[in-house]
Order: structure tokens, then C-alpha cells, then sequence
């Protein structure tokens, strides 16, 4: 089933996402290679595809996962988590209806 991964960034999280970018996206890349990725990425803090020192405000996560508990435990163990840079994450089942 796929999960939607909704995750909230703490104030001025740029720098420590900068940091964490790299184990992130390698997780991401896994996913995608499993064929298990929908699509992933970030909500900037501005009106721009590249906001700059602007930086971000959060990111979205769609992925196919076996159980909540898979995808929660699996969000939980993000490596932005670790780094502070989320102040909340919400795990919740996602109903794809477009595109088909």
C-alpha cells in the first residue's frame, strides 16, 4: 500500500539539512531503485523551484510500503530526523486516484 510521509521543518533547518542531504537522498534512492517510490521532495520557503538561503519549510514523501508500521518505522529512521531538521512527521495511508 502507499503511505504519504508529511514532515514539517524546525525554524532556519537549512543548514542541517545541508548536512544530512546526502544519507537522505540515499535512502530515497533505494526506494526508487525497489520500484517502491511515487515521488519525493521538499516545500520551499518561497515561491521558487530554488529558494535559496530561503531554504525549506518541509518535504513529502509517497512510497509503497508493506504496513503503517513499515512506513512509520522507515520515516522514523530518516537521517533528517536524526538531524533535527523535522519538527513533526506524520505517516498516513495515501489512496493514489490520479494518475491512473
Amino acid at each position: 500500500m502507499l503511505y504519504s510521509i508529511v514532515s514539517t521543518d524546525v525554524t532556519n533547518s537549512l543548514p542541517l539539512r545541508k548536512a544530512a542531504r546526502p544519507a537522505h537522498l540515499e535512502r530515497l534512492q533505494h526506494l526508487q531503485r525497489e520500484g517502491r517510490l511515487v515521488l519525493a521532495g521538499p516545500n520551499p520557503a518561497i515561491d521558487s523551484a530554488d529558494p535559496g538561503d530561503a531554504g525549506f519549510t518541509g518535504s513529502l514523501i509517497i512510497a509503497e510500503f508493506a504496513c503503517l508500521e513499515d512506513a512509520s518505522a522507515w520515516a522514523d529512521a530518516d537521517p533528517y530526523v536524526a538531524a533535527g531538521v523535522y519538527a513533526t512527521v506524520t505517516v498516513k495511508p495515501f489512496k493514489q486516484v490520479f494518475p491512473q
